[in-house]
């Protein structure tokens, strides 16, 4: 009789956590179902029907009008565009998320509940962020891979930037990590100022800060491919990096700007001009390299917010 009536107890107290966690988060949930379920569906109608009506109206429009844009290719591109800034704004959201939630329940006092019911203050903050990061992660890796889907396919002729931010971060796994970069810090943000509001805006803004400092280092991340010759040549879709003039004795110099004059480049000792930058092959080593940064970023925010709250509760 003991037996079966401790056994059920256990079990209620064991799920006791996860259940709060999903009562105070259900606003928050419903709201990441509907993102990720229209985001989804974007992708699909832009993969199935939207992108074959643009691939047939492209063939007609530019054998009749000279390629002009009609309207299921203008519906086409703007889907695959609405759709890239969902996913790129994700990570914000997360951030949001994760600010609102820590700050609101120690506003309330309902984290401090929470730990006098035998919940011990690091316990809470792990069950409270690992619920939305399960979801947010299985959510990004779907839009990922439809993401990829839609831009293998390719159906209409337009050249997309590999390396462009809006194409880049949906297109690899920078879309996965920088969403749990972005929660890491919400619940940083939260535990620091206490507050619901004044969380969500710190959390915001050290977000926009930590994802634009990657962007500004991602070019560098990898070493650049060069190319030299008479001129500044590079590959078709590449991103560029620098160029410059080249001595005889193969040193990089800045360009001295007088290519017309046989006898300035003489002069510089010029015998041809450099050319760096990442071709498309570089694609997956920058999004893997940055991904285990961020990565590595989102270990240590956790750290620091974990260590932040297991001294104050002390």
């Amino acid at each position: 009789m003991t037996a079966l009536a401790t056994t059920p107890t256990a079990r209620t107290r064991a799920a006791g956590p996860v259940h709060a966690v999903l009562r105070l988060q259900r606003g928050v949930l419903i709201v990441w179902a509907v993102v990720f379920t229209v985001t989804a569906g974007v992708l699909l109608w832009a993969y199935g029907p939207g992108g074959n009506a643009a691939a047939a109206d492209w063939k007609r429009e530019c054998s009749a009008h000279g390629c002009d844009w009609s309207a299921p290719i203008t519906n086409y591109h703007l889907a695959y565009a609405g759709a890239e800034f969902v996913i790129g704004f994700i990570p914000y959201l997360a951030a949001l998320v994760a600010g609102a939630v820590v700050g609101r329940e120690l506003e309330n006092g309902t984290a401090r509940l929470a730990w006098t019911q035998g919940i011990s203050p690091t316990r809470w903050l792990a069950t409270t962020l690992a619920v939305p990061a399960a979801l947010i992660t299985a959510g990004s890796t779907v839009l990922v891979l439809l993401h990829r889907l839609l831009y293998d396919a390719h159906q209409v002729p337009v050249t997309w930037s590999w390396w462009n931010e809006a194409t880049f971060v949906p297109n690899g796994t920078l879309a996965i990590a920088f969403p749990l970069l972005g929660l890491a810090i919400g619940a940083l943000a939260g535990l620091l100022r206490r507050r619901l509001v004044t969380s969500m805006g710190l959390a915001f803004a050290a977000t926009a800060l930590a994802l634009t400092t990657l962007g500004f280092a991602r070019p560098h991340l990898w070493p650049w491919a060069t190319t030299t010759g008479s001129d500044y040549e590079t590959p078709p879709n590449v991103l560029y990096g620098d160029g410059g003039a080249v001595t005889s004795t193969g040193a990089h110099i800045a360009d001295p700007m007088c290519r017309d004059s046989t006898a300035c480049l003489k002069a510089h000792d010029v015998t041809g001009f450099y050319s760096e930058y990442h071709p498309a092959s570089h694609f997956w080593p920058l999004q893997l390299v940055e991904t285990g940064i961020a990565l590595a970023l989102t270990a240590l925010v956790l750290g620091v917010a974990f260590t932040l709250l297991r001294r104050r509760t002390a």
